[in-house]
């Protein structure tokens, strides 16, 4: 009985915990989403990066120290955080020029194609089952894409784009997990969506208000403090309870779409979403289920 007991209250900080993540997550696109009518996307994203570095350097000095910061795979850490950067810029431009439950729901196909790309990168092994499941997540995309040219959402394949680049993001962290720490990958590819969000300081960065100072410090506080909620959550309970309460995500950027902006999902998106959504759950479902009986 006291294993049951510590195993539900394991369980429990770890939902919760990836359910703040979530929220905090989307609090900083909806604060993107708000301050990219103002403010070129590249200074969004550049001081969004310079405002994440304060919790990544909080918990090197609680975990570490600088040692936490060494690179042991130059290589690895390079072309993770050459995707962190590039993943995190089109995410923002893409909270910025659509609606936000849109861009949300289509990053969804992020990990249909970390399943796609494992095989390859990773030398893992997918039944057909899970190809399946990527097949009808993808049709999911098709739909809210839409689905005839004169429709077409053109401006949909920037967070597709983001998605893919998020997935070899997470390719890359598995591979570098028995060699790097979080504090280090972290650190490094905030630093490198920095310099990469320099490039664009010629084009019409000005002087934020002092309001728009507190979104800017709240946008990037929020994601530095939820990716450590998120890796906690994996600590304190198992991958197969929490993972399926990222999808809370969704939830949120509809909620604020709704009350911020006005903005209601349309069909397209709600029956590719749902089958996105639908497709990402069951390929943990059988993710978990072939690592249960390994």
């Amino acid at each position: 009985m006291p294993n049951n007991i510590a195993t539900a209250t394991s369980s429990s900080k770890g939902i919760l915990l990836m359910l703040l993540s979530l929220f905090m997550l989307t609090c900083s696109d909806a604060a993107t989403k708000w301050l990219g009518a103002d403010y070129p996307a590249g200074q969004i994203i550049c001081f969004r990066a310079v405002f994440s570095l304060i919790p990544i350097l909080v918990m090197v000095m609680l975990k570490g120290g600088m040692r936490s910061l060494r690179i042991n795979d130059r290589r690895g850490q390079a072309w993770r955080a050459f995707y962190f950067a590039v993943g995190s810029s089109l995410i923002a431009v893409s909270m910025i020029v659509l609606p936000i439950a849109d861009a949300a729901a289509i990053l969804y196909a992020g990990p249909l194609m970390i399943t796609a790309i494992a095989v390859p990168m990773l030398g893992e092994q997918v039944g057909w089952r899970r190809w399946t499941a990527v097949a009808v997540g993808f049709g999911g995309v098709v739909i809210m894409l839409r689905p005839t040219p004169s429709a077409i959402q053109w401006l949909g394949f920037l967070p597709l784009a983001a998605a893919f680049c998020s997935s070899m993001r997470d390719i890359y962290a598995r591979r570098l997990a028995g060699s790097e720490t979080a504090n280090s990958m972290m650190f490094w590819s905030a630093l490198a969506t920095i310099f990469l969000a320099l490039l664009s300081l010629p084009f019409g960065w000005k002087l934020p208000s002092l309001l728009d100072w507190g979104l800017l410090a709240m946008a990037g506080l929020f994601i530095g403090v939820a990716h450590y909620l998120m890796i906690e959550s994996y600590r304190v309970s198992e991958a197969a309870v929490v993972a399926p309460f990222k999808y809370s995500g969704i939830l949120w950027a509809v909620m604020f779409g709704y009350i911020v902006w006005g903005d209601v999902p349309d069909a397209f998106i709600i029956c590719g979403g749902t089958l996105v959504i639908a497709s990402g759950l069951y390929i943990l479902h059988r993710e978990t289920k072939r690592k249960r009986s390994a």
